[in-house]
């Protein structure tokens, strides 16, 4: 019989979180569950640290940085529960939260992708779920529009900033951070696309699971606390390339063919010039934090 929940949990360089991480995992012995480490080449002693704290948890260790989808797939394709949990290595599981993902799942036959409450460090709840993203999102979201107009109703719409996340909703996509897929829908679109190599991913498969008459939902009766960006914080310039990447790559795979010739020139460029931004900035932010030491 297969396990009720698989867990998969990519790790690059964060072995102290991921203790964390596995403790609260190991924790929630209500329903079967299985657990996969995927490691990516960590030089912080991540895998010995799991041969010797954590016999039970499967490790796959690669021998480079495959990137989080190709990744992904490896510890899903290597598990078999009815559930696949994927699990950022910086999240601490809340008590209760696996046996209520399974719980969940199992009256909601018709939601292939479910996500569930995140929380900031501070108690603060992360808006983990959201719209697909819109051209007029990404003009006015982390650029100089946003702070001028900090409020408008295209980033609070991509967002879902206009409701408190304390109820199940239906949504266009969920960070995958801590995102549930069905088995069964896996089974019938495909794991995770792996021409992203870091980000949007998440995006990607959900709309996938939207096309093919899944649901996607929101469901905050579970809950993790997300330290967030443990990862990419290591090496920000490569990864603020590889989101802009990975968004060209989405805009490609799923909204050039029906865009303006205008729309298909003006959006590479917008992400060439927001990309130079943020190294800018981020290069910017790091030299006065050493000016200032």
């Amino acid at each position: 019989m297969p396990h009720d929940l698989s867990v998969v949990i990519v790790n690059w360089n964060t072995r102290d979180e991921l203790n964390d991480c596995l403790k609260s995992a190991l924790a929630e012995d209500s329903v079967s569950t299985e657990i996969v480490v995927v490691d990516n080449a960590s030089s912080d002693g991540s895998v010995e640290m799991l041969h010797g704290e954590f016999p039970g948890v499967r490790v796959i260790a690669n021998t480079g940085n495959y990137g989080f989808a190709r990744a992904s797939n490896q510890g899903i394709e290597a598990t078999g529960g009815r559930y696949v949990l994927l699990l950022n290595p910086d999240c601490v599981v809340h008590p209760g939260a696996f046996a209520e993902l399974v719980r969940f799942g199992d009256v909601n036959p018709d939601v292939g992708i479910f996500g569930i409450r995140i929380l900031n460090p501070d108690g603060s709840v992360f808006e983990s779920c959201r719209r697909f993203p819109t051209l007029a999102a990404g003009i006015f979201r982390n650029a100089l529009l946003a702070r001028l107009f900090p409020r408008n109703p295209y980033v609070r719409e991509y967002l879902m900033s206009d409701w408190a996340h304390d109820e199940e909703r239906e949504v266009d996509w969920v960070s995958g951070a801590a995102l549930v897929a069905r088995r069964e829908m896996l089974d019938a679109i495909g794991a995770l696309d792996e021409r992203f190599f870091m980000y949007c991913e998440d995006v990607d498969i959900a709309y996938r699971a939207k096309r093919n008459g899944w649901r996607v939902m929101y469901f905050p009766g579970a809950t993790v606390m997300h330290l967030r960006a443990r990862s990419s914080d290591q090496n920000p310039v490569p990864m603020i390339v590889a989101f802009h990447r990975s968004m060209y790559a989405f805009f490609r795979k799923h909204y050039a063919e029906r865009s303006s010739i205008l729309t298909r020139v003006v959006v590479p460029l917008g992400l060439i010039l927001r990309t130079s931004l943020l190294i800018t900035h981020n290069k910017l932010a790091r030299l006065m934090r050493r000016k200032s030491r």
